[in-house]
């Protein structure tokens, strides 16, 4: 069963993992086994590492495309809360006008 604790790794730690499967001519499993690190994980900052270069699957975004995805969704989700607050706004506003 897993832990509660989830390891963070550096941008630098991460780099280097990648890098010395590069180097190796390891699989990301025997690197992963002898760094330490979950082979789940290093095979997935591999695949992030391949997108950010343009040889990723089509459709895979890039690390500079998934932050503007989460920063348009951020700003999507506070203008919805702004567009509601502003029809309650109008609704509350159009009943004293009737008064």
């Amino acid at each position: 069963m897993g832990s509660k604790y989830t390891k963070r790794y550096t941008e630098e730690s991460k780099r280097d993992a990648i890098a010395l499967v590069d180097s190796s001519g390891k699989t990301v499993t025997a690197v992963a086994r002898e760094l330490g690190i979950s082979s789940e994980s290093l095979s997935g900052w591999y695949r992030q590492a391949e997108a950010d270069q343009g040889e990723g699957r089509p459709g895979e975004l890039t690390t500079a495309e998934r932050e503007e995805l989460k920063r348009l969704r951020r700003q999507n989700a506070e203008q919805a809360k702004t567009i509601e607050v502003l029809r309650k706004a109008a609704v509350f506003f159009a009943k004293e006008s009737d008064r």
